[in-house]
């Protein structure tokens, strides 16, 4: 009888259930398996569990072949238990935080090394089995060992850390600028900090969370502006000599919020798309074509990012505490994992969980 293990299971729109599953096989050739210490719930986990599937395949993916029902979990950290053959970059005993983007590498965005928006892009935990149980299998080439003073739990973080460093790296030089950070949840407030690691000359913030208006000044942020308060539009420009602000980072992914990251920056600024969104926008192109506005869409990251990141935090200039809101058990995720943070948003950025 083979061995089993307990593992997070998407089925469809709130129906994630703890499922007896089996072990992951040995690792392939280029791949490893991890024993995972502890996994984040993402926004785009609680997407998938809300309205999915958003990103989960209905159709056999063509990286993967999976589809439908899939083990949930891709913001994680554990320890290298096995290797595939010809895996020479880490070694068993590693402690590592997985990249989630598992590619193709032979795509034209593979081949420039923009491997996050591979035309076969699969993630972990949303294209393949993830880490929401106690191992899981993935490509030896997305393993970042964690440098000593990086704990598993700070680990756990740098997934969507690393995502808000690309989407600042994306923006260009902010050096001095006045930037816009729409939304402090987990990628906003990594998105503050890595703002403010950048150089940007003031960053303000919109959120109407009183939890997380108070985690965006601890975070870094100048100004916080409650949308519920005062027209954010109105504020910004009044805070910009009526211009507006260079750089807006859309990291909500609401219909609203959308059209709102072009409003708030000046004629010729740039508003990166970070967020992800379950439905579509209403938005007049006008406001593009008539004055030189630049939208840049932004997903994820690189392990180039991960190594930049790690630096950072080495230095103290970006943190994960700030983030970590409460560490859970496996058989807790469902109540005190998707619920809580459905439930009671205000008061929580990040839960990790431990198989």
């Amino acid at each position: 009888m083979a061995e089993t293990m307990l593992a997070a299971v998407w089925h469809g729109p709130k129906d994630v259930r703890l499922d007896t599953v089996p072990l992951p096989p040995p690792p392939p050739p280029g791949w490893v398996q991890i024993k995972v210490a502890w996994c984040g719930i993402c926004g785009s986990d609680l997407h998938e569990y809300l309205a999915g599937p958003i990103f989960i395949p209905t159709t056999p993916h063509p990286l993967t072949g999976k589809a439908g029902s899939l083990i949930l979990g891709h913001e994680f950290t554990g320890d290298v238990v096995a290797v595939g053959e010809g895996v020479t970059s880490v070694r068993v005993g590693d402690r590592v935080a997985p990249d989630a983007c598992q590619h193709c590498g032979v795509c034209q965005p593979c081949r420039e090394g923009r491997y996050n928006v591979c035309e076969k892009l699969a993630f972990t935990g949303l294209h393949n089995d993830g880490a929401f149980a106690s191992l899981v299998n993935v490509p030896a080439e997305l393993c970042y060992i964690l440098p000593d003073g990086v704990d598993y739990e700070a680990g756990a973080v740098m997934e969507p850390l690393a995502t808000g460093f690309k989407a600042v790296r994306m923006a260009g030089s902010i050096l001095g600028l006045t930037v816009v950070v729409l939304g402090a949840g987990t990628i906003g407030l990594g998105t503050i900090m890595a703002a403010k690691a950048a150089g940007a000359g003031q960053i303000i913030v919109l959120e109407m969370s009183r939890a997380r208006i108070a985690k965006a000044w601890e975070c870094g942020a100048d100004v916080v502006i409650n949308p519920k308060e005062e027209d954010p539009v109105a504020a910004i420009k009044a805070l910009t000599n009526g211009s507006g602000a260079d750089v807006s980072f859309e990291c909500i992914g609401n219909k609203h919020t959308g059209p709102l990251a072009v409003d708030v920056i000046r004629n010729t600024g740039t508003a990166i798309i970070v967020g992800i969104f379950e439905e579509p926008s209403a938005f007049n192109f006008f406001s593009l074509s008539g004055t030189d506005k630049k939208v840049v869409g932004s997903l994820a990251y690189t392990i180039e990012d991960f190594k930049g990141l790690a630096r950072l935090m080495a230095k103290g200039a970006i943190k994960a505490e700030p983030l970590i809101t409460g560490r859970i058990g496996l058989e807790d995720i469902v109540d005190k994992g998707f619920l809580e943070l459905i439930n009671n948003k205000d008061e929580n950025i990040k839960i990790l969980v431990h198989p």
